[in-house]
């Protein structure tokens, strides 16, 4: 049996071999056979959501985009190699998708530039100070230890690491973590769960140390989360540190927040596979690892500023105008 090998348009190479062989296919046609308007459709397709061209799927791949072309009527045969060709000229990729988060808080943009110019070191029209310091901080909830029915087996060259299916849980928690901005420093602890109680232990042990216990002033960013929601944890953390400011980002928007750029570190380099023999083993491993991680680290290159933001909103704006008008 021959290795079928991937191919770029969403089948595997003797798939492909089988479509010109079969009697649907008419053989290959050449470049210039096709109208411009053909060629155009195509890529039009290409762009629209799949239920847009009522086709029973969830993303487009090749050989639905000449399925669509033939139904209706625009060719009678068509190689899947030329549709490829027409969709690699403008880099369009339909079979592939990212997950997003449209922004819904009525007030994302005035909430958000305040933690954009945090990260340029600028609050409130002013120039931080050198005693005054920015934290992200956040929670990774629910970390679950699996402990393997079998033990895992070493790759090498015959083939990939390989990792039990099956597990046991051996118990799960919480990692809060507090990110300084500036300085590249990290501070973390592990609880049972999330909550006020636990947030509030992360927040003393960091404004217990210097430079922060002195510090003109200490600016956390966090998220909606219910260990740190609305002006109640502004009014307790505030009224317990003088110099802490709470600085809420917007609903939805894990992704201003650098703290989570290192729980993606965290979950790529620890936590998978979750492969551990204890509760004690991994947490132990988290704790290892971040102070590994502080060693070395250095100030994320923020680059996403105010004026990007508003760029994005606006292009956002655009798309809902474009769905509205094709929607009507």
């Amino acid at each position: 049996m021959l290795n079928a090998r991937p191919s770029r348009v969403g089948v595997n190479a003797s798939s492909r071999s089988a479509w010109t062989a079969s009697g649907n296919v008419h053989g290959p046609v050449g470049r210039g056979d096709f109208p411009p308007e053909v060629v155009v459709t195509a890529k039009a397709v290409a762009c629209e959501l799949p239920k847009r061209t009522r086709q029973p799927v969830s993303r487009l791949y090749v050989p639905d985009i000449r399925r669509e072309l033939i139904e209706r009527g625009l060719v009678d045969s068509i190689s899947p190699e030329t549709i490829w060709r027409w969709l690699e000229e403008d880099a369009l990729k339909p079979w592939r998708h990212r997950s997003w988060i449209y922004p819904r808080d009525p007030d994302f943009q005035e909430k958000a530039v305040p933690v954009l110019d945090l990260y340029e070191r600028r609050f409130e029209g002013h120039p931080l100070e050198a005693n005054e310091y920015v934290l992200s901080s956040d929670e990774k909830t629910s970390i679950q230890a699996r402990v393997r029915c079998h033990m895992s087996v070493a790759g090498n060259a015959r083939h990939v690491r390989l990792v039990e299916h099956e597990y046991s849980r051996g118990g799960a928690f919480a990692y809060l973590a507090a990110w300084d901005v500036h300085r590249a420093k990290l501070f973390g602890i592990l609880e049972p769960t999330t909550g006020i109680r636990p947030f509030g232990k992360l927040v003393a042990q960091v404004m217990a140390g210097e430079p922060y216990r002195s510090a003109r002033r200490v600016l956390w960013i966090v998220d909606n989360g219910t260990s740190h929601q609305g002006a109640r944890s502004v009014e307790r953390l505030e009224g317990a540190y003088p110099n802490l400011r709470l600085i809420h980002l917007p609903r939805h928007a894990s992704w201003l927040n650098q703290i989570e750029i290192y729980f993606s570190v965290l979950q790529r380099k620890v936590l998978t596979p979750a492969d551990c023999d204890s509760l004690c083993e991994l947490q132990e491993r988290i704790l290892v690892f971040q102070d590994r991680y502080e060693q070395s680290a250095t100030p994320f290159k923020w680059k996403f500023t105010r004026h990007d933001l508003a760029a994005l909103l606006a292009r956002l704006s655009a798309y809902d105008d474009y769905a509205l008008r094709t929607a009507a």
